[in-house]
């Protein structure tokens, strides 16, 4: 295992699988649209989400709070899909 690996980076990678007890999502960076994005899959529901850069940025810059209140999983991810 390189020096980077261990220190959780993975260098021009262009896909893998990042998981936790909680959670296991599939990342790719997709060619297929306008420009390259980011296609995460839910491995757990099969659920797909695509973020373009500007979307990633804003996730970047969001404030710790806001960050806390989207891992709520009682906001979303437990209600029934209507």
């Amino acid at each position: 295992m390189s020096e980077a690996e261990e220190n959780g980076q993975v260098l021009g990678s262009a896909n893998g699988v990042v998981g936790s007890e909680f959670a296991e999502v599939s990342v790719t960076i997709d060619e297929a649209g306008n420009g390259p994005r980011l296609r995460m899959e839910d491995l757990r529901t099969g659920r797909v989400r695509f973020l373009d850069a500007l979307e990633l940025e804003a996730i970047v810059w969001l404030p710790e709070g806001h960050l806390r209140q989207l891992l709520d999983p009682s906001a979303d991810r437990w209600r029934e899909e209507r």
